[in-house]
Protein backbone atom coordinates (compact mmCIF):
# COMPACT_ATOMS: atom_id res chain seq x y z
CA UNK A 1 0.00 0.00 0.00
CA UNK A 2 1.63 3.49 -0.77
CA UNK A 3 -0.94 6.45 -0.44
CA UNK A 4 0.17 9.95 -0.93
CA UNK A 5 -1.78 12.86 0.60
CA UNK A 6 -1.31 16.62 0.33
CA UNK A 7 -1.57 17.67 3.90
CA UNK A 8 -1.28 21.64 4.99
CA UNK A 9 2.44 21.99 3.38
CA UNK A 10 4.03 18.32 3.20
CA UNK A 11 3.13 15.69 1.53
CA UNK A 12 2.46 12.19 3.99
CA UNK A 13 3.23 8.89 2.27
CA UNK A 14 1.68 5.39 3.61
CA UNK A 15 4.25 2.78 2.98
CA UNK A 16 3.20 -0.35 4.91
CA UNK A 17 2.30 -3.56 2.57
CA UNK A 18 -0.53 -3.87 3.83
CA UNK A 19 -4.16 -4.40 2.45
CA UNK A 20 -5.86 -2.19 5.33
CA UNK A 21 -5.93 1.73 5.07
CA UNK A 22 -7.07 2.05 8.53
CA UNK A 23 -9.04 5.12 7.51
CA UNK A 24 -10.55 5.29 11.07
CA UNK A 25 -7.43 6.43 12.38
CA UNK A 26 -5.81 8.26 9.68
CA UNK A 27 -8.81 11.03 9.45
CA UNK A 28 -7.58 14.80 7.15
CA UNK A 29 -7.61 15.71 10.97
CA UNK A 30 -6.07 13.40 12.64
CA UNK A 31 -3.04 13.26 9.32
CA UNK A 32 -3.09 17.37 9.93
CA UNK A 33 -2.06 16.98 13.50
CA UNK A 34 0.35 14.36 13.14
CA UNK A 35 2.14 16.41 10.35
CA UNK A 36 1.99 19.28 12.82
CA UNK A 37 3.48 17.17 15.46
CA UNK A 38 6.61 16.21 12.79
CA UNK A 39 7.06 19.53 12.00
CA UNK A 40 7.32 21.07 14.98
CA UNK A 41 9.21 18.38 16.79
CA UNK A 42 11.21 15.88 14.79
CA UNK A 43 14.65 17.82 13.75
CA UNK A 44 14.77 18.77 17.71
CA UNK A 45 14.24 14.79 18.21
CA UNK A 46 17.06 14.02 16.23
CA UNK A 47 19.55 17.07 18.21
CA UNK A 48 18.50 15.55 21.41
CA UNK A 49 19.56 11.88 19.21
CA UNK A 50 22.90 12.94 18.55
CA UNK A 51 23.67 14.43 22.02
CA UNK A 52 23.01 10.81 22.94
CA UNK A 53 25.90 9.70 20.67
CA UNK A 54 28.18 12.96 22.25
CA UNK A 55 27.79 11.43 25.54
CA UNK A 56 28.93 8.13 24.89
CA UNK A 57 31.98 9.00 23.19
CA UNK A 58 32.38 10.52 27.05
CA UNK A 59 31.80 7.65 28.72
CA UNK A 60 33.87 5.50 26.49
CA UNK A 61 36.96 7.65 27.32
CA UNK A 62 36.12 6.20 30.86
CA UNK A 63 34.17 9.51 32.45
CA UNK A 64 31.24 8.64 34.78
CA UNK A 65 28.14 10.62 35.05
CA UNK A 66 27.91 13.02 37.67
CA UNK A 67 24.80 15.13 39.25
CA UNK A 68 24.68 18.03 37.39
CA UNK A 69 26.53 21.31 39.04
CA UNK A 70 24.23 23.85 36.66
CA UNK A 71 21.06 22.26 37.53
CA UNK A 72 22.09 22.03 42.21
CA UNK A 73 19.26 24.56 42.44
CA UNK A 74 16.47 22.59 41.40
CA UNK A 75 17.67 19.90 43.42
CA UNK A 76 17.60 22.00 46.68
CA UNK A 77 14.81 23.94 46.28
CA UNK A 78 11.23 22.83 48.06
CA UNK A 79 9.08 23.32 44.72
CA UNK A 80 6.35 20.60 43.80
CA UNK A 81 4.68 19.05 40.67
CA UNK A 82 1.37 19.55 39.96
CA UNK A 83 -1.80 17.76 41.40
CA UNK A 84 -2.21 14.19 40.42
CA UNK A 85 -5.65 13.19 38.78
CA UNK A 86 -8.21 11.60 41.29
CA UNK A 87 -8.37 8.18 39.28
CA UNK A 88 -4.26 7.95 40.00
CA UNK A 89 -3.86 8.98 43.67
CA UNK A 90 -4.53 5.09 44.26
CA UNK A 91 -1.67 3.29 41.78
CA UNK A 92 -0.56 0.24 44.30
CA UNK A 93 -0.60 -2.44 41.50
CA UNK A 94 -0.34 -1.92 37.37
CA UNK A 95 -0.50 -4.66 34.77
CA UNK A 96 1.36 -3.79 31.90
CA UNK A 97 1.36 -5.62 28.34
CA UNK A 98 1.28 -5.44 24.53
CA UNK A 99 -1.72 -3.21 22.73
CA UNK A 100 -3.91 -6.81 21.36
CA UNK A 101 -7.31 -7.22 21.82
CA UNK A 102 -7.44 -10.36 24.03
CA UNK A 103 -4.28 -8.38 26.65
CA UNK A 104 -6.47 -5.15 27.11
CA UNK A 105 -9.67 -6.89 27.68
CA UNK A 106 -8.14 -9.17 30.08
CA UNK A 107 -6.00 -6.32 31.81
CA UNK A 108 -8.55 -3.69 32.21
CA UNK A 109 -10.67 -6.66 34.15
CA UNK A 110 -7.78 -8.05 35.84
CA UNK A 111 -8.20 -5.79 39.32
CA UNK A 112 -5.04 -4.03 38.75
CA UNK A 113 -6.05 -0.08 39.56
CA UNK A 114 -3.94 0.59 36.59
CA UNK A 115 -3.18 -0.97 33.22
CA UNK A 116 -0.13 0.04 31.26
CA UNK A 117 -1.11 -0.17 27.39
CA UNK A 118 2.77 -0.61 25.56
CA UNK A 119 3.61 0.33 22.27
CA UNK A 120 7.16 0.00 22.50
CA UNK A 121 8.87 -3.01 24.57
CA UNK A 122 6.06 -5.51 24.54
CA UNK A 123 4.92 -5.09 21.27
CA UNK A 124 7.03 -5.74 17.86
CA UNK A 125 5.56 -2.71 15.81
CA UNK A 126 4.18 -4.37 12.30
CA UNK A 127 1.93 -2.09 10.74
CA UNK A 128 -0.87 -4.20 11.89
CA UNK A 129 -0.11 -4.47 15.94
CA UNK A 130 0.17 -0.58 16.03
CA UNK A 131 -2.74 0.43 14.12
CA UNK A 132 -4.88 -2.21 15.17
CA UNK A 133 -3.53 -1.02 18.90
CA UNK A 134 -5.07 2.05 18.10
CA UNK A 135 -8.21 0.45 16.58
CA UNK A 136 -8.21 -1.51 20.30
CA UNK A 137 -7.69 1.26 22.93
CA UNK A 138 -10.54 3.37 20.87
CA UNK A 139 -12.73 0.66 21.61
CA UNK A 140 -11.49 0.25 24.98
CA UNK A 141 -11.86 3.86 25.76
CA UNK A 142 -15.67 3.84 24.26
CA UNK A 143 -15.95 1.07 26.63
CA UNK A 144 -17.04 -1.17 23.30
CA UNK A 145 -13.99 -3.82 23.17
CA UNK A 146 -15.18 -7.09 22.51
CA UNK A 147 -13.39 -10.21 21.27
CA UNK A 148 -15.43 -14.10 20.39
CA UNK A 149 -13.02 -16.42 20.48
CA UNK A 150 -14.13 -19.63 18.49
CA UNK A 151 -11.53 -21.70 19.63
CA UNK A 152 -12.12 -21.44 23.27
CA UNK A 153 -16.21 -20.82 22.68
CA UNK A 154 -15.77 -17.72 24.88
CA UNK A 155 -16.43 -13.80 24.51
CA UNK A 156 -14.73 -11.78 26.15
CA UNK A 157 -16.04 -7.98 26.89
CA UNK A 158 -15.14 -5.33 29.84
CA UNK A 159 -16.35 -5.86 33.36
CA UNK A 160 -18.13 -3.06 34.67
CA UNK A 161 -15.22 -1.44 36.50
CA UNK A 162 -12.29 -1.94 34.93
CA UNK A 163 -8.28 -0.68 35.30
CA UNK A 164 -7.53 2.91 34.36
CA UNK A 165 -5.67 2.97 31.08
CA UNK A 166 -2.59 3.96 30.41
CA UNK A 167 -0.30 4.17 27.12
CA UNK A 168 3.38 3.90 26.42
CA UNK A 169 4.78 5.21 23.05
CA UNK A 170 7.79 3.86 21.71
CA UNK A 171 11.20 5.37 22.34
CA UNK A 172 12.74 8.72 21.12
CA UNK A 173 15.34 6.62 18.94
CA UNK A 174 12.54 4.66 17.20
CA UNK A 175 11.02 5.55 14.07
CA UNK A 176 8.17 4.61 11.88
CA UNK A 177 9.35 3.59 8.78
CA UNK A 178 5.99 2.62 7.41
CA UNK A 179 5.18 6.93 7.69
CA UNK A 180 6.59 10.05 5.72
CA UNK A 181 5.94 13.05 6.07
CA UNK A 182 8.04 14.70 2.92
CA UNK A 183 10.27 12.21 2.43
CA UNK A 184 11.41 11.90 6.09
CA UNK A 185 10.40 9.09 8.43
CA UNK A 186 8.22 10.03 11.12
CA UNK A 187 9.36 9.49 15.23
CA UNK A 188 7.37 6.32 16.04
CA UNK A 189 7.03 8.13 20.36
CA UNK A 190 5.00 11.20 18.00
CA UNK A 191 3.08 8.81 16.38
CA UNK A 192 1.56 6.58 19.15
CA UNK A 193 1.42 9.32 21.34
CA UNK A 194 -0.71 11.49 18.55
CA UNK A 195 -3.01 9.20 17.69
CA UNK A 196 -3.84 7.60 21.00
CA UNK A 197 -4.80 11.77 21.94
CA UNK A 198 -6.29 12.74 18.91
CA UNK A 199 -8.89 9.93 18.47
CA UNK A 200 -9.77 9.83 22.71
CA UNK A 201 -9.23 12.87 24.44
CA UNK A 202 -12.90 13.78 24.28
CA UNK A 203 -14.40 10.53 25.30
CA UNK A 204 -11.76 10.35 28.45
CA UNK A 205 -13.07 13.42 29.57
CA UNK A 206 -16.23 12.60 29.09
CA UNK A 207 -15.57 9.26 31.47
CA UNK A 208 -13.75 11.53 33.95
CA UNK A 209 -10.47 10.39 32.67
CA UNK A 210 -7.62 11.44 31.01
CA UNK A 211 -5.07 10.96 28.37
CA UNK A 212 -2.29 9.22 30.55
CA UNK A 213 1.09 8.33 29.67
CA UNK A 214 4.43 6.54 30.47
CA UNK A 215 7.33 8.04 29.01
CA UNK A 216 10.14 5.17 28.26
CA UNK A 217 14.24 5.63 28.01
CA UNK A 218 14.93 9.00 28.96
CA UNK A 219 18.48 10.23 29.15
CA UNK A 220 18.68 13.41 29.99
CA UNK A 221 16.23 16.22 31.58
CA UNK A 222 16.46 18.04 28.01
CA UNK A 223 14.53 15.03 26.82
CA UNK A 224 12.00 15.72 29.36
CA UNK A 225 11.78 19.53 27.99
CA UNK A 226 11.15 18.16 24.63
CA UNK A 227 8.19 15.87 25.79
CA UNK A 228 6.79 18.75 28.15
CA UNK A 229 7.06 21.27 24.51
CA UNK A 230 5.01 17.99 22.37
CA UNK A 231 2.33 18.42 25.37
CA UNK A 232 1.91 21.78 25.48
CA UNK A 233 1.64 22.16 21.73
CA UNK A 234 -1.12 19.17 21.63
CA UNK A 235 -3.34 20.55 23.88
CA UNK A 236 -3.18 24.30 22.45
CA UNK A 237 -3.76 22.60 19.32
CA UNK A 238 -6.47 20.50 20.58
CA UNK A 239 -8.00 22.67 22.00
CA UNK A 240 -7.47 20.95 25.69
CA UNK A 241 -7.07 22.39 29.15
CA UNK A 242 -3.13 23.23 30.38
CA UNK A 243 -2.15 20.35 32.03
CA UNK A 244 -4.69 17.67 31.13
CA UNK A 245 -2.00 15.48 30.08
CA UNK A 246 -0.63 13.45 32.72
CA UNK A 247 2.38 11.60 32.40
CA UNK A 248 4.46 8.98 34.20
CA UNK A 249 8.46 8.80 33.34
CA UNK A 250 10.26 5.17 33.61
CA UNK A 251 13.50 6.04 35.18
CA UNK A 252 15.39 3.20 32.95
CA UNK A 253 18.53 4.69 32.08
CA UNK A 254 21.91 5.32 34.47
CA UNK A 255 22.20 8.77 33.36
CA UNK A 256 18.57 9.66 34.44
CA UNK A 257 19.25 8.39 38.07
CA UNK A 258 21.30 11.38 38.58
CA UNK A 259 18.41 13.91 36.93
CA UNK A 260 15.34 12.94 39.08
CA UNK A 261 14.61 15.93 40.36
CA UNK A 262 15.47 17.81 36.94
CA UNK A 263 13.14 15.78 35.00
CA UNK A 264 10.23 15.95 36.94
CA UNK A 265 11.16 19.74 37.14
CA UNK A 266 10.76 20.02 33.35
CA UNK A 267 7.51 18.23 33.36
CA UNK A 268 6.09 19.73 36.52
CA UNK A 269 2.57 20.46 35.32
CA UNK A 270 2.44 17.00 33.66
CA UNK A 271 4.11 14.29 35.38
CA UNK A 272 2.66 12.44 38.20
CA UNK A 273 5.06 9.51 38.94
CA UNK A 274 8.57 8.14 38.17
CA UNK A 275 8.95 4.47 37.75
CA UNK A 276 11.98 2.30 38.35
CA UNK A 277 12.02 0.58 34.74
CA UNK A 278 14.42 -1.99 35.87
CA UNK A 279 15.42 -4.34 33.52
CA UNK A 280 16.17 -1.46 30.92
CA UNK A 281 18.19 0.11 33.79
CA UNK A 282 20.54 -2.93 33.87
CA UNK A 283 20.86 -2.85 30.12
CA UNK A 284 21.86 1.01 30.12
CA UNK A 285 24.17 -0.01 32.85
CA UNK A 286 26.02 -1.89 30.79
CA UNK A 287 25.48 -0.40 27.53
CA UNK A 288 26.70 3.04 28.96
CA UNK A 289 29.68 1.74 30.36
CA UNK A 290 30.38 -1.28 27.66
CA UNK A 291 34.05 0.14 27.53
CA UNK A 292 35.22 0.36 30.68
CA UNK A 293 36.93 -2.82 31.98
CA UNK A 294 35.94 -1.69 35.76
CA UNK A 295 32.21 -1.92 34.69
CA UNK A 296 31.96 -5.82 34.12
CA UNK A 297 28.22 -7.19 35.22
CA UNK A 298 28.27 -10.98 36.27
CA UNK A 299 24.90 -13.27 34.83
CA UNK A 300 21.74 -11.65 34.80
CA UNK A 301 19.84 -13.82 37.28
CA UNK A 302 22.65 -12.17 39.81
CA UNK A 303 21.71 -8.86 39.85
CA UNK A 304 18.44 -8.04 41.48
CA UNK A 305 16.70 -5.54 43.29
CA UNK A 306 19.23 -6.37 46.74
CA UNK A 307 22.09 -5.65 44.75
CA UNK A 308 23.57 -2.52 45.70
CA UNK A 309 23.20 -0.14 43.17
CA UNK A 310 19.54 -1.24 41.94
CA UNK A 311 18.82 -0.81 45.59
CA UNK A 312 20.32 2.61 45.71
CA UNK A 313 18.59 3.71 42.44
CA UNK A 314 15.16 2.55 43.67
CA UNK A 315 15.43 4.20 47.15
CA UNK A 316 16.39 7.54 45.19
CA UNK A 317 13.61 7.42 43.17
CA UNK A 318 11.03 6.93 46.25
CA UNK A 319 13.06 9.88 47.75
CA UNK A 320 12.80 12.03 45.00
CA UNK A 321 9.43 11.78 43.74
CA UNK A 322 7.94 12.00 47.79
CA UNK A 323 10.00 15.36 47.91
CA UNK A 324 8.03 16.36 44.74
CA UNK A 325 4.43 15.04 45.84
CA UNK A 326 4.89 12.73 42.60
CA UNK A 327 4.43 8.50 42.76
CA UNK A 328 7.44 6.61 43.00
CA UNK A 329 6.54 3.10 41.21
CA UNK A 330 8.54 -0.18 42.07
CA UNK A 331 9.61 -2.88 39.29
CA UNK A 332 8.01 -5.40 37.23
CA UNK A 333 7.45 -9.01 38.29
CA UNK A 334 7.56 -10.90 35.14
CA UNK A 335 6.73 -14.62 36.29
CA UNK A 336 4.20 -16.21 34.79
CA UNK A 337 2.16 -19.28 36.50
CA UNK A 338 4.13 -22.75 36.03
CA UNK A 339 1.42 -25.22 35.18
CA UNK A 340 1.39 -28.54 36.60
CA UNK A 341 4.34 -28.63 38.76
CA UNK A 342 2.91 -26.82 41.87
CA UNK A 343 6.82 -26.83 43.69
CA UNK A 344 7.97 -24.36 41.23
CA UNK A 345 5.19 -22.30 41.06
CA UNK A 346 5.38 -21.43 44.63
CA UNK A 347 8.81 -20.87 44.47
CA UNK A 348 8.53 -18.08 41.30
CA UNK A 349 5.67 -16.63 43.64
CA UNK A 350 7.70 -16.54 46.45
CA UNK A 351 10.16 -14.84 44.90
CA UNK A 352 7.13 -12.19 44.11
CA UNK A 353 6.07 -11.55 47.37
CA UNK A 354 9.49 -11.50 48.47
CA UNK A 355 10.30 -8.28 46.17
CA UNK A 356 6.78 -6.85 46.57
CA UNK A 357 7.24 -7.04 50.34
CA UNK A 358 10.59 -5.04 50.34
CA UNK A 359 9.38 -2.55 47.72
CA UNK A 360 6.22 -1.46 49.62
CA UNK A 361 8.49 -1.58 52.43
CA UNK A 362 11.02 0.83 51.40
CA UNK A 363 8.11 2.76 50.05
CA UNK A 364 7.01 2.59 47.18
CA UNK A 365 3.34 3.66 46.08
CA UNK A 366 2.61 0.98 43.24
CA UNK A 367 4.09 -2.07 41.60
CA UNK A 368 4.17 -3.72 37.77
CA UNK A 369 3.42 -7.29 37.33
CA UNK A 370 3.24 -9.04 34.08
CA UNK A 371 -0.06 -11.55 34.27
CA UNK A 372 -3.47 -11.20 36.00
CA UNK A 373 -2.71 -14.47 38.00
CA UNK A 374 -0.15 -12.11 39.83
CA UNK A 375 -2.34 -8.99 40.46
CA UNK A 376 -4.12 -10.63 43.67
CA UNK A 377 -0.82 -11.61 45.71
CA UNK A 378 0.79 -7.67 45.21
CA UNK A 379 -2.20 -5.97 45.96
CA UNK A 380 -2.83 -8.57 49.07
CA UNK A 381 0.68 -7.15 49.33
CA UNK A 382 0.25 -3.46 49.17
CA UNK A 383 -2.91 -3.88 50.92
CA UNK A 384 -1.12 -4.83 54.17
CA UNK A 385 1.59 -2.69 54.01
CA UNK A 386 0.14 0.48 52.46
CA UNK A 387 -3.59 1.49 53.86
CA UNK A 388 -3.61 4.89 52.88
CA UNK A 389 -3.29 5.37 48.52
CA UNK A 390 -0.45 5.97 48.58
CA UNK A 391 2.94 6.86 50.79
CA UNK A 392 3.62 9.96 49.41
CA UNK A 393 3.01 12.23 52.77
CA UNK A 394 4.84 9.25 54.83
CA UNK A 395 8.69 10.51 55.50
CA UNK A 396 11.12 8.15 56.19
CA UNK A 397 14.52 8.81 57.58
CA UNK A 398 16.35 9.95 54.64
CA UNK A 399 19.01 7.78 53.41
CA UNK A 400 22.08 9.81 51.15
CA UNK A 401 23.00 8.27 48.21
CA UNK A 402 25.96 9.24 46.15
CA UNK A 403 27.44 9.06 42.71
CA UNK A 404 29.39 5.84 44.29
CA UNK A 405 26.07 4.25 45.45
CA UNK A 406 24.42 4.64 41.95
CA UNK A 407 27.07 3.14 40.27
CA UNK A 408 28.41 0.20 42.54
CA UNK A 409 29.61 -2.45 40.39
CA UNK A 410 27.38 -5.70 41.21
CA UNK A 411 29.09 -8.76 42.55
CA UNK A 412 29.35 -11.87 40.81
CA UNK A 413 30.25 -14.40 38.69
CA UNK A 414 30.04 -15.01 34.98
CA UNK A 415 29.47 -18.71 33.68
CA UNK A 416 29.31 -20.73 31.07
CA UNK A 417 25.74 -21.25 31.63
CA UNK A 418 24.99 -17.66 32.11
CA UNK A 419 26.53 -17.06 28.35
CA UNK A 420 24.23 -20.18 26.95
CA UNK A 421 21.13 -19.05 28.99
CA UNK A 422 21.30 -15.25 27.24
CA UNK A 423 22.09 -16.84 24.24
CA UNK A 424 19.05 -19.23 24.41
CA UNK A 425 16.95 -15.71 25.24
CA UNK A 426 18.32 -13.50 22.75
CA UNK A 427 17.86 -15.74 19.72
CA UNK A 428 14.13 -17.10 21.62
CA UNK A 429 12.91 -13.91 21.60
CA UNK A 430 14.58 -12.14 18.16
CA UNK A 431 12.58 -15.06 16.81
CA UNK A 432 9.76 -14.12 18.54
CA UNK A 433 10.00 -10.37 17.68
CA UNK A 434 10.72 -11.08 13.87
CA UNK A 435 7.26 -13.29 14.14
CA UNK A 436 5.12 -10.36 15.71
CA UNK A 437 5.00 -11.20 19.25
CA UNK A 438 7.09 -8.44 21.56
CA UNK A 439 6.30 -10.31 24.79
CA UNK A 440 7.62 -13.97 24.52
CA UNK A 441 6.83 -16.40 27.28
CA UNK A 442 10.57 -18.21 27.73
CA UNK A 443 11.54 -20.36 30.77
CA UNK A 444 8.67 -19.08 32.92
CA UNK A 445 9.30 -15.33 32.64
CA UNK A 446 7.39 -12.93 30.57
CA UNK A 447 10.61 -11.87 28.62
CA UNK A 448 10.13 -8.49 26.13
CA UNK A 449 12.83 -6.62 24.44
CA UNK A 450 14.31 -5.19 27.64
CA UNK A 451 15.43 -8.22 29.11
CA UNK A 452 16.39 -9.24 25.95
CA UNK A 453 18.64 -5.84 25.80
CA UNK A 454 20.41 -7.63 28.61
CA UNK A 455 21.29 -10.50 27.45
CA UNK A 456 23.27 -9.61 24.36
CA UNK A 457 24.81 -6.67 25.60
CA UNK A 458 26.10 -8.94 28.48
CA UNK A 459 27.44 -11.41 25.13
CA UNK A 460 28.74 -8.40 23.66
CA UNK A 461 30.56 -6.81 27.11
CA UNK A 462 32.03 -10.25 27.79
CA UNK A 463 33.04 -11.06 24.73
CA UNK A 464 34.75 -7.82 24.01
CA UNK A 465 36.65 -7.72 27.24
CA UNK A 466 37.06 -11.56 26.76
CA UNK A 467 35.55 -12.35 30.36
CA UNK A 468 37.36 -15.55 32.15
CA UNK A 469 34.47 -17.69 32.69
CA UNK A 470 34.12 -19.98 35.82
CA UNK A 471 35.13 -22.54 34.32
CA UNK A 472 38.83 -20.45 33.93
CA UNK A 473 38.29 -20.17 30.31
CA UNK A 474 38.78 -17.00 28.09
CA UNK A 475 35.30 -16.20 26.57
CA UNK A 476 36.53 -15.52 22.70
CA UNK A 477 34.97 -15.61 19.26
CA UNK A 478 35.52 -19.41 18.92
CA UNK A 479 34.10 -19.93 22.47
CA UNK A 480 31.53 -18.34 22.47
CA UNK A 481 30.53 -19.45 18.10
CA UNK A 482 30.66 -22.56 19.23
CA UNK A 483 28.27 -22.54 22.40
CA UNK A 484 25.96 -20.29 20.14
CA UNK A 485 25.53 -23.30 17.68
CA UNK A 486 25.18 -25.17 20.04
CA UNK A 487 22.20 -23.67 21.78
CA UNK A 488 20.68 -22.97 18.19
CA UNK A 489 20.80 -26.73 17.71
CA UNK A 490 19.72 -26.94 21.10
CA UNK A 491 16.09 -25.14 20.12
CA UNK A 492 16.21 -26.85 16.63
CA UNK A 493 16.22 -30.28 17.68
CA UNK A 494 13.62 -29.55 20.34
CA UNK A 495 10.92 -27.44 17.68
CA UNK A 496 12.36 -29.27 14.81
CA UNK A 497 13.94 -28.04 11.54
CA UNK A 498 11.12 -26.70 10.18
CA UNK A 499 9.34 -24.64 12.45
CA UNK A 500 12.88 -23.54 12.90
CA UNK A 501 12.90 -22.13 9.54
CA UNK A 502 8.97 -20.97 9.96
CA UNK A 503 9.93 -19.03 13.03
CA UNK A 504 13.02 -17.12 11.10
CA UNK A 505 15.37 -18.45 13.80
CA UNK A 506 17.78 -18.94 10.50
CA UNK A 507 17.49 -14.72 10.68
CA UNK A 508 17.53 -14.38 14.53
CA UNK A 509 20.61 -16.07 14.32
CA UNK A 510 22.53 -13.64 11.60
CA UNK A 511 20.61 -10.52 13.67
CA UNK A 512 22.55 -12.06 17.17
CA UNK A 513 25.95 -12.43 15.44
CA UNK A 514 25.77 -9.24 13.90
CA UNK A 515 24.85 -7.11 17.72
CA UNK A 516 27.39 -9.40 19.80
CA UNK A 517 30.20 -10.50 17.48
CA UNK A 518 30.75 -7.13 15.95
CA UNK A 519 33.37 -4.35 17.87
CA UNK A 520 30.95 -1.33 17.36
CA UNK A 521 27.99 -1.69 20.28
CA UNK A 522 24.66 -1.68 18.16
CA UNK A 523 22.60 0.98 20.20
CA UNK A 524 19.15 -0.97 20.21
CA UNK A 525 18.39 -4.40 19.04
CA UNK A 526 14.92 -3.21 17.32
CA UNK A 527 17.15 -0.54 15.32
CA UNK A 528 18.58 -3.81 13.25
CA UNK A 529 15.42 -6.14 13.75
CA UNK A 530 13.16 -3.60 12.56
CA UNK A 531 13.75 -3.35 8.85
CA UNK A 532 12.47 -7.51 8.53
CA UNK A 533 9.22 -6.70 9.39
Amino acid sequence: MKNHLEITEKPIDFLAASNQNYEAIWTNEAIDFMTALHENFDEPRKKLLLQRSQRQNVFDQGILPVFLPETKSIRKCNWKASRTPDDLLDRRVEITGPVDRKMIINALNSGAKTFMADFEDSTSPTWENLMDGQLNLRDAVNKTISLDDAVKNKIYRLNEETAVLLVRPRGLHLNEKNIAIAGEAVSGSLVDFGLYLFHNHKNLADNKTGPYYYIPKLEHYMEARWWNDVFEFSEKHLRISHGTIKATVLIETITASFQLDEIIFELKDYIVGLNCGRWDYIFSYIKKFRKNADFIVPDRDQVTMTSPFMDAYSNLVIQRCHKRGIHAIGGMAAQIPIKNNDEANAAAFAKVKADKEREVRNGHDGTWVAHPDLVGLAKAIFDEGMPTANQIHIKKPKRKITAEDLLEVPIGSITENGVRKNINVAVLYLSSWLNGQGAAALHHLMEDAATAEISRSQLWQWLQNEVILDNEKPLNVRYYKALAFDEFDKIKLEIGTKLYEERQFPLAEKILEQLVVNVDFVEFLTIPCYKYL
